[in-house]
């Protein structure tokens, strides 16, 4: 391996991604650097000026020029921090958050179409020479890293990775049986069949081109109170934040559509879940003993006021 080698690859690569045209089309009106701060954002609830000169390693100057703009242009809102005064808290406004949406979309119409030129069998032997490459060209670490980690909307099949990762872990770690898969299938059905997309959401984390996370959000029978639904977090990514990402993204968008509370139902074997519910200021406001899938537990109601701010 020469440094020959490695200028002839990168020289390759931005031909195979044609990365001039690639980046007025994905970018625009943006430049690439204020597209990474609104992608940030959109992916770091709770985030401040400091958070993320630390994450994309710019300079203090340069950084508060772009908030300025963005601020200007109504996709931010600046706020001193609740847990220390001296920061600023910055959160996307609606207008943010269509912003960084459609730059997500975007984003992934692009590259879904540099991967459909990939064999279907031969994209696994890709992933793992991308990975190779990060490893060995990063600081060495083979175990997944936070940033690496994306929330997105569900793909064809996620919906079904759903049921069948809820079905499996449950059953592996608390014993439950095949009643649990058939509740969760009728969650995701109904979701699926009829829906609001403005008012219901459901995010996947991805990690390598896979998904490990999800939850959705839906309208409950109360008025203006939304429902949090089948959090999981795939076991060999704990660790990552992606559990706190997923709530914080049902609690932001809860909030941004106008729903007044966001509400939950859990059982209380699941203590990481419920400690996540806890720091997002969820607060248990009821308990009860009862037996279902195939297991004797103790059912519990979490609310969070969505009007009372974030936490």
């Amino acid at each position: 391996m020469t440094v020959q080698d490695i200028r002839s690859f990168n020289r390759f690569y931005t031909n195979v991604i044609d990365a001039l045209d690639y980046g007025r089309h994905l970018y625009a009106p943006y430049t690439l650097t204020e597209s990474r701060v609104l992608y940030e954002l959109a992916h770091m609830p709770q985030s401040d000026a400091a958070d993320l000169r630390s994450e994309l390693s710019l300079d203090s100057g340069y950084l508060s020029r772009i908030l300025n703009k963005f601020e200007q242009d109504g996709l931010v809102e600046r706020a001193a921090s609740e847990k220390d005064p001296r920061r600023r808290r910055i959160t996307l406004t609606a207008r943010g958050r269509e912003a960084a949406g459609l730059l997500e979309e975007r984003a992934r119409e692009t590259v879904g179409s540099l991967l459909a030129t990939v064999a279907p069998a031969d994209r696994p032997r890709l992933a793992e020479a991308m990975r190779t490459v990060r490893t060995l060209l990063g600081d060495g670490r083979v175990a997944p890293r936070r940033e690496d980690v994306v929330l997105r909307e569900p793909g064809p099949g996620d919906l079904g990775w759903i049921v069948q990762r809820n079905a499996a872990l449950y059953a592996a770690e608390y014993g439950f049986n095949t009643d649990y898969e058939g509740l969760v299938a009728r969650i995701v059905a109904d979701f699926a069949e009829d829906h609001d997309p403005h008012l219901e959401r459901v995010w996947i984390a991805e990690l390598d081109g896979r998904p490990v996370g999800c939850v959705m959000c839906v309208r409950d029978d109360a008025p203006g109170t939304a429902r949090l639904r089948l959090l999981l977090v795939e076991p060999q990514t704990r660790g990552l934040g992606i559990g706190d990402r997923l709530v914080g993204a049902v609690t932001d968008f809860a909030r941004g559509v106008g729903y007044h509370e966001l509400v939950l139902w859990t059982n209380d074997v699941l203590a990481a879940a419920r400690r996540i519910y806890q720091r997002h200021g969820f607060v248990l406001v009821a308990e009860k003993p009862h037996r279902s899938f195939g297991a004797d537990l103790v059912g519990q109601d979490w609310r969070l006021d969505l009007r009372a701010g974030p936490e």
